[in-house]
């Protein structure tokens, strides 16, 4: 009696594997193996490279250089050196890393979740999320641009990227020594619900349809998590193929903005620790109520991370600056900035963008309205 390949129509379910399907399987994990090995050696020495950016700044710029340390020009060139580096590290790292995420995952669940009715936990996750992540203005942009990407809502998003460059844990250290627990309760609270509220107002507004064509097309060509295959059953995306995509779409998305990091950060070094406070306290402290849309017109196109503002938060109120004025002023300046709409040049049209900027400036000037007529008695 001859024995027969089994047949694999038949009933019976022991039909072996064929050889080729056994060979794709050992390559498969072969290069699995060596991938996930060079991704453990490249992420340390992205985490080496991040931790050192502001210390090898600091030498190429006082060492190497020899610029005068306290100086406009080294501190501007030291800050131009440091911050190129880190959002083009960060850039790389976050759109890869969520792209990968996005083949991986059943992204379109979440984020279905989070666009029904649970969109005011949406906004609050969004702000709550942007609080606890040390970024500043321009740094916020890699990962605002992931989530994007990702199609998570607009204004999920949007909360994230106001309140990321306002609150920290370090900023909620320095507030607290500084300036005591009131105001820095104040502070937080504010800085939470003008997140959670522009992301209302721009989910409201369907402002996702004025974002840069290429991100909507991003957006569109996202590849499924899984697929049906041949024969006809439903199989994950391979790691490979994860890779392939996250590689794609990193590599297109760094092409399109790394320069406008550059000129961004460039225009943002000039203008680093530029902050007249002299001149406002003279002429914004008398505290009419023109003083505080011209504070926050003024400090938008400045550049500062909270961490950097606070001393100066400190120095206005001490000078006299009434204290709505101070935090409109403050939280203006490190929202926004110039190199931080250069960023976003790249990911939102000007109608977006102009949208942005009106809704920082209303929403900055209420609250310096407000606390100008309140904080006397809270403080």
């Amino acid at each position: 009696m001859s024995l027969e390949p089994a047949n694999p129509n038949s009933g019976c379910g022991c039909a072996s594997q064929s050889p080729v399907a056994s060979t794709q399987d050992n390559n498969s994990n072969s290069w699995n193996t060596r991938y996930f090995a060079a991704i453990a050696v490249l992420a340390a020495l992205w985490w080496l490279a991040y931790s050192y950016i502001l210390p090898a700044s600091h030498w190429l710029v006082f060492g190497l250089f020899g610029l005068a340390q306290g100086s406009h020009a080294g501190a501007s060139l030291e800050f131009f050196i440091y911050d190129t580096v880190k959002i083009l590290l960060l850039l790389v790292a976050l759109i890869y890393g969520i792209a990968w995420i996005r083949a991986s995952l059943n992204v379109e669940r979440v984020r279905d979740y989070l666009a029904g009715k649970h969109r005011g936990l949406g906004y609050f996750l969004g702000a709550l999320f942007g609080s606890i992540t040390p970024f500043c203005s321009c740094s916020s942009v890699p990962l605002f641009l992931g989530f994007t990407t990702a199609r998570i809502p607009i204004g999920i998003t949007m909360s994230f990227l106001i309140t990321s460059p306002l609150i920290n844990e370090i900023a909620v250290v320095l507030l607290w020594g500084l300036l005591g627990w009131k105001f820095t309760v104040m502070y937080v609270v504010v800085g939470m619900a003008a997140g959670i509220i522009g992301g209302f107002v721009m989910d409201n507004l369907k402002a996702g349809r004025w974002l840069q064509p290429f991100i909507l097309e991003t957006m569109e060509n996202a590849p499924a998590h899984q697929y049906v295959n041949e024969a006809g059953k439903v199989q994950k995306l391979t790691i490979r193929q994860r890779h392939t995509f996250a590689y794609s779409e990193t590599a297109s998305i760094f092409k399109r903005v790394w320069k406008w990091v550059i000129i961004g950060v460039g225009i943002g070094a000039a203008l680093h620790g530029f902050v007249p406070d002299n001149w406002f306290a003279e002429n914004l402290g008398a505290g009419e109520w023109w003083t505080v849309p011209t504070a926050v017109f003024v400090a938008i196109p400045l550049y500062s991370n909270v961490t950097g503002i606070i001393p100066i938060m400190e120095s206005l109120l001490v000078k006299g600056l009434p204290i709505g004025t101070t935090m409109a002023f403050c939280m203006s300046a490190v929202a926004a900035s110039i190199p931080e709409v250069m960023l976003l040049r790249q990911i939102m049209t000007i109608k977006l963008q102009a949208t942005f900027i009106a809704y920082l400036w209303v929403i900055f000037t209420l609250v310096g309205w407000l606390f100008n007529i309140v904080g006397p008695y809270i403080i």
